[in-house]
């Protein structure tokens, strides 16, 4: 005879387990998601039913998830391990130094790697907040160094990389944000440092001794967190897209999402 309460708790469970997994799907295409506009998606989901309806069947999580990809060939291998140390780089780091959430991580953007970094209000604007943010603008390369044992020129080239940023960040500390060791209450604004860097050899080096100081100081949290990272990058590398939620038990366990515990 059928007991009606284990019946019962059965099928609970399944529908907790469904439910769960559906949560899970629904995470990972938002994460997939990261940077498309709100008609990109409306022309994905379209694209996806009708996908659906020619097959006679509902849409699949495939549809959605290549309607994202814009059925772009697969990264090659090495350069899917080159982004998702990068980007683990940059998440161990933050996590480590308590700067904010991390939203999201994408290896396969089609562009490059991506990531999506939350921060506290709280302790913005100091001197440690700007040494922090430097940190971590220099991790991914700090990651990659520490692993491939080069560089590329995936953190440089243009002027959003994380190179440019940095300078940036640097320069104006030496010269708007009052944190100089020359002068520091001179506020000496300029709208393309590179040109002032040219010019003052002195600066030049202030600059990149924070530069370095900030990568030498990734370095260091990468390896104290070894695990961790590589923990990270493996299941960067299996996923190509993590959710807040999956970044941060990888993060806080030091184990792949499917053995972590809930």
């Amino acid at each position: 005879m059928t007991d009606p309460q284990n019946s019962n708790a059965s099928e609970l469970s399944a529908a907790a387990q469904h439910a769960s997994s559906a949560d899970a799907i629904l995470r990972r295409l938002a994460t997939r998601a990261m940077g498309l506009t709100g008609a990109d998606i409306e022309r994905i989901v379209r694209e996806a039913r009708l996908k659906a309806r020619r097959g006679k069947r509902a849409v699949r999580y495939e549809d959605i998830e290549d309607g994202i990809r814009g059925h772009r060939p697969p990264v090659p291998i090495d350069l899917r391990w080159r982004y998702a140390f990068y980007e683990a780089g940059h998440a161990v780091v933050h996590h480590a130094l308590d700067l904010g959430p991390v939203r999201g991580l994408n290896i396969d953007t089609g562009e490059g790697a991506y990531n999506l970094l939350g921060f506290h209000a709280s302790g913005t604007n100091t001197y440690t907040w700007y040494e922090n943010m430097l940190t971590v603008l220099m991790a991914g390369r700090a990651a990659e160094k520490l692993v491939l044992k080069r560089v590329s020129s995936g953190s440089a080239g243009a002027d959003e990389s994380d190179l440019a940023r940095a300078t940036r960040v640097a320069f104006d500390m030496e010269r708007t944000l009052g944190f100089g060791a020359e002068h520091p209450l001179l506020y000496r604004p300029h709208r393309d440092p590179g040109v002032v860097l040219d010019r003052d050899p002195e600066l030049s080096a202030r600059v990149h001794g924070r530069l370095e100081a900030a990568l030498d100081r990734a370095a260091a949290i990468l390896r104290r967190r070894r695990p961790v990272f590589h923990a990270l990058a493996k299941a960067l590398f299996d996923a190509q897209a993590m959710d807040e939620k999956t970044v941060l038990e990888v993060l806080t366990t030091g184990l792949p999402p499917e053995l972590a515990v809930p």
